[in-house]
């Protein structure tokens, strides 16, 4: 298959690297100099090199907050059998945009990144695909994702925004607490180091991908639920309620198990 991938970033170069091998795969971005360590692929700077490789697939992989303006500039220059695909972590809009541009698409989200992730073995890791839209584009990233040993569920749209919500929001504003209120400290202890690490990983992540995790629809929900649990466990430490801690460590533990 002739496979088109937008952006050289982090998740553009996996794809790349991953299926260079078995399709005939070409890169586009607009800086040449993000071009220059891609291998065993064609690598476009201009919408009429789009034009002429003619691909019957396309992973638009460029940071969310361009995805779909990315999307509206190539549409123009790709096959009108062409399946339009996206990686994005929210999906707000876009089922609106694909059913509106009249292309074949798939939706897809690998929820991993370099930051953390063994790109090297998969097999822990999870995948959604979007159970709308191409039926063998989904097949095709079935198979793909597959071969990763990647776990995989289906979900709409709407079920997945909510998912990512909660799986990633959580966490993330967790990390933003943890970082806020940060001191330097002499002698850290195993535990502050690993936050510490994990702090580090998630602000090293792109600005855009912070912000849109924050601004999903569903995200507030989530952080008014940290935010009852914070206001908790404030009233039992000023209350030094032995009682009601115990309570609260039983029910924490019983959502962790």
């Amino acid at each position: 298959m002739k496979i088109l991938i937008l952006g050289a970033g982090k998740m553009g170069s996996f794809f790349t690297d991953l299926l260079s091998f078995d399709h005939e795969v070409a890169v586009y971005d607009i800086d040449p100099k993000r071009l220059r360590f891609m291998y065993n692929t064609e690598r476009f700077t201009t919408l009429d090199e789009i034009k002429d490789f003619e691909p019957e697939l396309v992973i638009n992989a460029v940071s969310l907050k361009y995805t779909l303006s990315v999307f509206k500039q190539v549409i123009p220059y790709l096959p009108a059998t062409c399946i339009l695909s996206d990686i994005s972590s929210v999906k707000t809009g876009f089922k609106e945009f694909y059913e509106q541009c009249g292309m074949r698409y798939v939706s897809t989200h690998p929820m991993f990144g370099p930051t953390f992730a063994n790109l090297g073995k998969l097999s822990t890791e999870n995948a959604i695909i979007i159970n709308e839209g191409d039926f063998m584009g989904r097949c095709f990233f079935k198979e793909l994702y597959n071969r990763l040993e990647l776990n995989i569920c289906e979900y709409t749209f709407e079920e997945h925004d909510k998912t990512v919500a909660y799986s990633l929001s959580i966490p993330f504003i967790s990390t933003f607490a943890f970082a806020a209120v940060m001191k330097h400290q002499d002698a850290p202890g195993t535990t502050f180091k690993r936050h510490m690490k994990i702090a580090q990983g998630v602000l090293s992540e792109d600005d855009t991908l912070l912000r849109e995790i924050l601004f999903n629809p569903y995200t507030k929900d989530q952080v008014e639920q940290i935010r009852t649990e914070m206001k908790e466990i404030i009233d039992i430490i000023d209350n030094r309620d032995e009682e009601h801690m115990q309570k609260y460590l039983t029910k924490i533990r019983a959502n962790i198990k």
